[in-house]
């Protein structure tokens, strides 16, 4: 081995020696190893690596492991997912106290990067702006949503179906039944991320202005403390001794606040013609050569959750 290989070979390992130590600095110094005296502590959660964050986020089911956070670390937690500290709200009462209470705390939306440059780039979107900009076309929006005819009867006749919106009240098993799969089976777990307009004491943490927030829709959905069986599909959740519906105050599916979906009434009207006019003409089945125990109902991870592509069988009734 010649001196410049021993020299490269000494200068490797003291480079690692030396970077390893300045990680292991960094981490026993990091900031959930602190606690803000002046204001109050901050929301616990699990000690981030430096850089990284908490590595141990399951990215198939990352609001699975959020709601297991929750468990340990109580309604109110941060984690970091990079070197970006997030605050997670779980529970119904606490997203609810959140998003309705303090709305005015919680109510500003923290865009990604990559949003952020594509409004400067094509201007504002409604979903991501925020104040006044946010209000004029939140305003100009449901203008446009009640011409169309949400919530009203020629809404009905655009989509042409021989059910009608009027018929949900005689039906109320087969609407206790879509809550019940929308509540399982919700398609967006956490609602699009906020971030705090002050500096807030909220449930004993303090949170500081500007902190990205997000509310984990569904830890309000299978919260145990409002539903019977929240891990089980149970369309009694819905409906009451007489059998007839009810609607339940944790069935944020569409979030809630300033910030719920604008399109709900008209999603819940859509949902409730397609779901009956198909269940009246057609019988699914699973496609021959399948039995149901192989139909898997992992969702598909991506911006929302969506299920996996099966095969079916469309048996007509007529």
């Amino acid at each position: 081995m010649g001196i410049l290989d021993v020299f490269l070979h000494c200068f490797s390992y003291t480079f690692l020696l030396g970077a390893f130590t300045v990680v292991l600095f960094m981490y026993l110094i990091s900031p959930s190893s602190f606690s803000t005296k002046k204001h109050g502590k901050e929301p616990p959660g699990p000690r981030p690596l430096p850089l990284l964050g908490n590595l141990h986020l399951d990215l198939k089911k990352p609001y699975n492991t959020l709601l297991e956070l929750s468990k340990k670390y109580g309604s109110v937690f941060t984690v970091y997912l990079g070197p970006k500290k997030v605050v997670v709200l779980a529970g119904y009462k606490t997203v609810k106290e959140a998003l309705v209470d303090y709305d005015d705390v919680f109510g500003d939306r923290n865009p990604l990067e990559i949003i952020r440059e594509l409004t400067q780039s094509h201007g504002k979107l409604l979903l991501w702006s925020n104040g006044d900009s946010w209000k004029e076309m939140r305003r100009f929006a449901l203008t446009n949503l009640r011409d169309f005819g949400m919530g009203k009867r020629a809404c009905e006749d655009k989509i042409n179906r021989q059910v009608q919106v009027a018929d949900r009240k005689n039906l109320p098993f087969t609407d206790a039944v879509i809550h019940e799969t929308q509540r399982l089976s919700s398609i967006v777990p956490t609602a699009l991320p906020h971030k705090t307009t002050r500096d807030i004491t909220f449930q004993g943490q303090f949170i500081e202005k500007g902190t990205t927030v997000f509310p984990l829709l569904t830890s309000a959905l299978y919260d145990p403390n409002e539903w019977e069986r929240p891990h089980s599909f149970y369309p009694a959740h819905f409906l009451d001794k007489e059998k007839t519906f009810v609607k339940r105050d944790a069935f944020i599916l569409f979030s809630a606040g300033c910030r719920v979906c604008l399109g709900e009434s008209l999603a819940r009207m859509e949902l409730f013609l397609f779901f009956t006019t198909l269940l009246q003409h057609f019988r699914f089945i699973p496609a021959p050569g399948v039995s149901e125990d192989e139909l898997d109902l992992t969702p598909a991870v991506g911006f929302t959750l969506s299920p996996l592509p099966h095969k079916r069988r469309a048996i007509s009734r007529m």
